[in-house]
């Protein structure tokens, strides 16, 4: 059964912004990934974290419920000439199905809001070597000028999944970072560390209308044949808020890490 993330996989995937490269040096540290690792994307969308990884680490397994998502992380593993990373397609519930070998480092990105808090790290605690860990990267990010919403729930607030259904990779409040940490900490994984780094990106209307379809409440299944309109309209507003065309956005990036507790 398809989902809102099959059409917005090919946007997910060209407009999504990269993580700071802060984020791996962190990993690669924490975890030394010295290209000898093994590593779970769990929830991995096209491999937004996975693919930058697969050049730290022997090997990644990218794990998504999604097929478009997981064609679209394989065409850009092809495109970087990257050979190290295996598609899966399964979610957090079925980790014990997927027959992994032993992980060294877990991460996911803002599909943990999706999944069980409590099960996900317990499941985890059987395919994770004695020093391995998991890492939760969350992005809190500044909200788009008001017509972004405006147009967005005009256009999109009578489908079935409602404008403001939960965007996994999106705007995630300080009150959900700090939720992921106590979670973690409850789990046999106690350890918790997180750190934060922030930036500022200037996008363009293409960009901007780009991010709104990657998004599962915003991609173009909810839109249906409406997609046209519903951009053309998003441009417009987005012109008339600046005819410059231009937006800067700020993006506070955290990774949660969370190891055993050391004996």
């Amino acid at each position: 059964m398809s989902t809102p993330y099959a059409s917005a996989a090919p946007y997910y995937a060209r407009y999504r912004p990269p993580y700071p490269a802060e984020l791996y040096a962190l990993l690669a540290d924490r975890f030394a990934l010295d290209g000898s690792r093994t590593v779970l994307d769990l929830g991995s969308g096209p491999g937004t974290l996975g693919l930058p990884l697969a050049a730290l680490t022997e090997h990644v397994y990218a794990v998504d419920p999604e097929p478009a998502m997981l064609a679209e992380g394989c065409r850009l593993a092809e495109e970087h000439g990257l050979g190290n990373i295996s598609w899966l397609r399964g979610d957090a519930a079925g980790i014990g199905r997927l027959c992994l070998p032993r992980i060294d480092l877990c991460v996911i990105g803002g599909a943990f809001h999706l999944m069980d808090p409590a099960r996900v790290p317990a499941d985890l605690d059987a395919v994770l070597a004695p020093r391995g860990g998991i890492a939760v990267v969350t992005s809190l990010a500044a909200a788009w000028p008001a017509v972004v919403d405006e147009v967005c729930a005009r256009f999109l607030g009578g489908v079935d999944a409602p404008y403001d259904a939960r965007d996994v990779q999106d705007v995630q409040g300080v009150g959900d970072l700090r939720d992921v940490e106590d979670r973690l900490a409850k789990s046999p994984f106690s350890r918790v560390e997180t750190s934060t780094w922030e930036r500022s990106t200037r996008y363009s209307v293409d960009q901007v209308v780009g991010l709104q379809f990657s998004r599962a409440c915003s991609g173009p299944a909810l839109s249906g044949d409406r997609k046209d309109a519903f951009e053309a309209e998003l441009r417009r507003a987005l012109l008339d808020h600046d005819p410059g065309g231009t937006y800067v956005r700020t993006v506070t990036v955290a990774a949660t890490v969370a190891t055993r507790p050391r004996r």
